[in-house]
C-alpha cells in the first residue's frame, strides 16, 4: 500500500498554501482535490481583497493571522510577481451612529496591531474619492488586491517543485484511523478507487471540512464543527465611465455580528467596479450559485448611501459564493477552528473547518500555524 507523509484534503488557497509551506524533498506529500483545478468553490468566488484584520476580536485566530498574513501575503506577491496592488480602503460612516461604530473599529484594529488606520474628514475623503459621499471614514492603506487564481498558480507550481503530488478529480471517500495514522480510500472521477497510508492528515475541504471530520471520525455536533452555508452575491458595474469614479475600495460601516462586511464597492486589478457580498442562509443540501437579479434594486439602494452617482442601469449581476460559516443567522462571532486532534483521539488529524474571510489574506500565516502543529506531529 503506498505511504505518505503528509496527506492535504482541499486544492482551495488555504490547502494550496499549507501544502507549499510542507511540501519537501525528503518528504512525501499528496493534495487531493475532488474537482479537476485548483479554487474551484469559495477560493475562486470572493472579493479578492487582502485584509488588514481591522474587524476581528481581539486575540482571536482571525484577528492574528489576518495582520500577520497581510504582511506575508504583500511580501510573496512581491517577490514572485503575483499580480496585486495596495490601493487601500476607506470604511465610511453616514450618520453618527456609524461613527461611533468607525471609533470602535479603529479601536480594534489597534489592538489587533492594524498600526496604520487613519480618521479622516469628510473633507479629507473628499479630497481622496471626491465622489464618494460620507460624513467621515476609516482610511487603511494597506488593504489591497489581488489575482487570487495567480496566487493559487504560484502555490501549485511550488508544491510540484517541492516534489509534492496533487491528484484532482479525486474525492477521500473513506478515512480509517490506524494505530500510526489513517488509512484513506479515494474514488476518483472514473470511480476506481485506491487507498493509501498517511501519518499526517490535513482537512482544508473548506465547504465540506465538517464532512471530512466526522469521516475521520470527528463527532462534529459534539465538536460544535458543523458549517452553515452563507450566500454572497455580487452585482458589476457595467458602465466604464462610473467605474473610473473612485479609486479604492469602499466599505460600509460592518453589522455587529461580522456576518458580512456589508454590500461594499470593490475595484479588481483591471479597474472594474463591483458590489458585495450580501448575505443569505442557504440549505447546503439545495443551493446554487445563481445571482438574484430581482436584488438589484437593495443592492443599488446600499451602495447610494455612499456612491451616489450610481443608477440601476448601471448594475449587471456578476457572481456568487458560499462561505462555509460556523456561526448561524444572527449569533455571535465564531473563530477559525484549526486544530490538532490528539486531545480528542486522534493524533495526526489537523481540521481546519469555517475557513471563511479573511481566509486569502491569511493563507500564508495560516500554513505557519499548521507547520507548527506537523512538527508537534511528525
Amino acid at each position: 500500500m503506498e505511504k505518505a507523509d503528509i496527506v492535504v484534503i482541499g486544492a482551495g488557497v488555504v490547502g494550496l498554501a499549507i501544502a507549499a509551506k510542507l511540501s519537501k524533498a525528503n518528504r512525501s506529500l499528496y493534495v487531493i482535490e475532488k474537482h479537476n483545478s485548483f479554487g474551484q468553490e469559495t477560493s475562486s468566488r470572493n472579493s479578492e481583497v487582502i485584509h488588514a484584520g481591522i474587524y476581528y476580536p481581539t486575540g482571536s485566530l482571525k484577528a492574528e493571522l489576518c495582520v500577520c498574513g497581510n504582511r506575508l501575503l504583500y511580501e510573496t506577491c512581491e517577490k514572485h510577481n503575483v499580480p496585486h496592488k495596495k490601493i487601500g480602503k476607506f470604511i465610511v460612516a453616514t450618520n453618527d451612529l456609524e461613527e461611533e461604530g468607525l471609533q470602535k473599529l479603529f479601536k480594534k484594529g489597534h489592538e489587533n496591531g492594524v498600526k496604520d488606520l487613519k480618521f479622516i474628514s469628510k473633507r479629507e475623503l473628499e479630497k481622496n474619492e471626491p465622489n464618494a459621499k460620507a460624513k467621515c471614514a476609516l482610511y487603511s492603506p494597506s488593504t489591497g488586491i489581488i489575482d487570487a487564481h495567480s496566487l493559487m498558480k504560484y502555490f501549485e507550481k511550488k508544491i510540484r517543485e517541492n516534489k509534492g503530488e496533487i491528484a484532482y478529480n479525486c474525492e477521500a471517500a473513506v478515512i480509517s484511523k490506524l494505530n500510526d495514522g489513517y488509512e484513506i480510500t479515494t474514488k476518483e472521477i472514473t470511480g476506481e478507487t485506491f487507498q493509501f497510508k498517511t501519518k499526517v492528515l490535513i482537512n482544508c475541504a473548506g465547504l465540506n471540512s465538517d464532512t471530512i471530520a466526522q469521516k475521520a471520525g470527528i463527532d462534529i455536533e459534539k465538536e460544535n464543527y458543523q458549517l452553515k452555508y452563507c450566500k454572497g452575491q455580487y452585482f458589476r458595474v457595467n458602465n466604464s465611465k462610473k467605474c473610473s469614479l473612485i479609486n479604492s475600495l469602499i466599505y460600509p460601516v460592518p453589522c455587529e455580528h461580522i456576518t458580512g462586511l456589508g454590500v461594499h464597492a470593490t475595484k479588481d486589478l483591471s479597474g472594474s467596479l463591483r458590489f458585495g457580498p450580501d448575505v443569505t442562509y442557504v440549505d447546503r443540501d439545495n443551493f446554487d450559485y445563481e445571482v438574484d437579479v430581482s436584488q438589484k434594486e437593495n443592492f443599488l439602494n446600499s451602495a447610494l448611501k455612499f456612491l451616489p452617482f450610481l443608477s440601476i442601469e448601471d448594475l449587471t449581476p456578476d457572481t456568487a459564493g458560499i462561505r462555509p460559516k460556523l456561526q448561524g443567522e444572527n449569533e455571535s462571532f465564531r473563530d477559525f477552528i484549526i486544530n490538532e486532534e490528539s486531545n480528542k483521539g486522534f493524533s495526526g488529524l489537523i481540521n481546519l473547518i469555517g475557513i471563511e474571510s479573511p481566509g486569502l489574506t491569511a493563507a500564508i500565516s495560516i500554513a505557519r500555524y499548521v507547520e507548527g502543529l506537523v512538527k508537534k506531529g511528525l
